[in-house]
């Protein structure tokens, strides 16, 4: 069973206040990649589940809200997103409501990304560690995976942005996949390979501009890049390259080899269901 995959529970904003990031070490793996995973619109689609979320709420609260807007631009921290909605002295409490709202709504709706079991399976393959790293809550996060029958090795919650890097470099991760640019600057941060996927509401362009390694169309074709990747390590530690520096620039662009990672963050999420580009609770 993955570590840290938490039960049900009524999530709040006073909840979300515990730092995220005070996460257990990796164990090493046998020289395989220590891979970290996005959720939303990298390996789940839950765009129906969210916009559940916020029909029910609008229905509560009387509040107009245009959901396919909303679920256009999933990623960064709820809080921003529930800001265009509600006035600033409401948005704790209906950011609250949201997530109390979220189990019932959301879970059922949301489906695995295509590829998303076979890029989980590539990395084990590869004798690796699949990390999922997300700016949702545990909790919520944990639900989607249990629900699809997607297994990491470890869930780490409530992170955005560059404060993902953080959990990546404590972990040894050499890779980070995501949709959004506040992806890529995770995985910089760590100095990790970012690959981006142009699933959600970042397309190809804006994704290398932010600075991504390799941007794949879909995540159905991150299985390949990754036999080159690990296949480039092994070749250049073989040939006395050591830990495999600069690999996934052979396997399509990169930054560290298999096992590299180093770096640091700030600005944790714990949600990513909103429109920003900054951190702070989040869905």
């Amino acid at each position: 069973m993955p570590q840290d995959i938490a039960p049900s529970a009524p999530v709040t904003s006073h909840d979300l206040a515990a730092d995220p990031s005070a996460v257990p070490l990796s164990e090493t793996t046998d020289g395989g990649p220590v891979v970290g995973f996005d959720l939303d619109m990298t390996l789940v689609d839950s765009r129906r589940g969210i916009g559940a979320v916020y029909r029910a709420l609008a229905a509560e609260t009387g509040t107009d809200i245009d959901v396919d807007l909303v679920t256009s631009r999933l990623g960064p921290p709820l809080e921003h997103e529930i800001a265009n909605w509600f006035p600033p002295e409401q948005v704790v409490a209906m950011s609250d409501r949201y997530r109390a709202l979220y189990p019932t709504h959301a879970i059922a709706d949301t489906t695995a990304m295509p590829g998303a079991r076979e890029a989980l399976a590539a990395v084990r393959a590869a004798g690796g560690r699949v990390l999922v790293v997300t700016a949702k809550n545990r909790a919520h996060a944990a639900l989607h995976l249990s629900h699809l029958g997607l297994e990491p090795d470890l869930l780490i919650g409530g992170l955005w942005a560059e404060a993902k890097g953080t959990a990546l470099r404590a972990q040894g991760a050499s890779v980070y996949v995501g949709d959004h640019i506040g992806d890529v600057r995770g995985a910089r941060t760590a100095d990790a390979v970012s690959v981006a996927v142009a699933t959600g509401p970042c397309d190809e362009e804006e994704l290398r501009a932010a600075g991504a390694d390799v941007v794949l169309g879909t995540l159905d074709a991150f299985a390949a890049w990754l036999g080159e990747y690990v296949g480039g390590a092994d070749a250049a530690s073989a040939a006395g390259g050591g830990s495999g520096a600069d690999v996934g620039g052979a396997a399509g662009g990169g930054r560290t080899g298999v096992g590299g990672g180093v770096g640091g963050g700030a600005g944790r999420a714990d949600d990513a269901e909103g429109v920003g580009d900054a951190g702070g609770p989040a869905v």
